[in-house]
């Protein structure tokens, strides 16, 4: 059998909305929302956006001094930028496709997960539920309460449409994970944290929100000859 690419796009949002995130501790003491406060924000932002469509660039840096290790994105990873096309449709329809340098795709129409890398010609099958741990960006397209169980939510800023979310499963494949909305409520950036001192950024641009996606898009047939592995 083939041995499983590491996953690429799975971890899987304009960069000026960085700014907020790196005020000062003690403004940010000042101006933080309490959790429920947080909670409740983020399910209106989620809740504005029906369908979702954009274009994605995605990547990863390590923190200087160290050098990426097995568990994460191997060194031809670092500072690649990867690019590609997100399509999501709530509740739990997903589509995400890295077209650039190599392709990739994940899809979900609501309770299995596809992830099908076709230079290997082989695809990965997965429950839903435990995926929206490992792959960030599926939170987008879930239900809001699934989130609340699965994440720990704060707005470091109740003015400023940004949340930093840390996973309540110790063991997930991050510690944290940021997400700032733009004016139309649409996801604009994703910054993610893991314990191997790896910081992935996903920038999105060209997005369309509330626009009608083909259901097709979100149905996925591993091709003739597919190896199919079970997780």
């Amino acid at each position: 059998m083939k041995m499983l690419r590491k996953t690429i796009c799975a971890m899987a949002l304009g960069a000026a909305t960085l700014a907020p995130v790196m005020m000062s501790t003690t403004v940010l003491a000042a101006t933080a929302a309490s959790e429920q406060q947080a909670a409740a924000s983020l399910v209106n932002q989620l809740n504005g956006v029906k369908s979702f469509t954009a274009n994605f660039e995605q990547t990863t840096k390590v923190s200087s001094g160290k050098a990426p290790q097995k568990k994460g994105l191997s060194a031809q990873h670092m500072n690649q930028t990867f690019k590609g096309v997100m399509k999501v449709e709530r509740p739990g329809k997903f589509f995400w496709e890295t077209t650039s340098p190599a392709k990739q795709t994940i899809v979900t129409s609501g309770k299995t997960v596809w992830i099908y890398d076709p230079d290997l010609q082989q695809a990965v099958r997965q429950n839903l539920d435990e995926q929206v741990a490992n792959t960030p960006a599926l939170l987008l397209s879930g239900n809001t309460s699934q989130i609340m169980q699965t994440y720990r939510v704060t707005q470091p800023n109740k003015t400023k449409t940004y949340y930093t979310l840390y996973p309540k499963d110790k063991d997930g494949a991050f510690q944290s994970l940021t997400i700032s909305f733009g004016a139309n409520k649409a996801p604009t950036l994703m910054i993610l944290a893991d314990s191997l001192g790896q910081t992935t950024y996903v920038r999105f641009n060209n997005m369309k929100v509330n626009a009608s996606i083909p259901a097709s898009t979100f149905n996925f047939t591993p091709p003739k000859g597919t190896d199919i592995i079970d997780q």
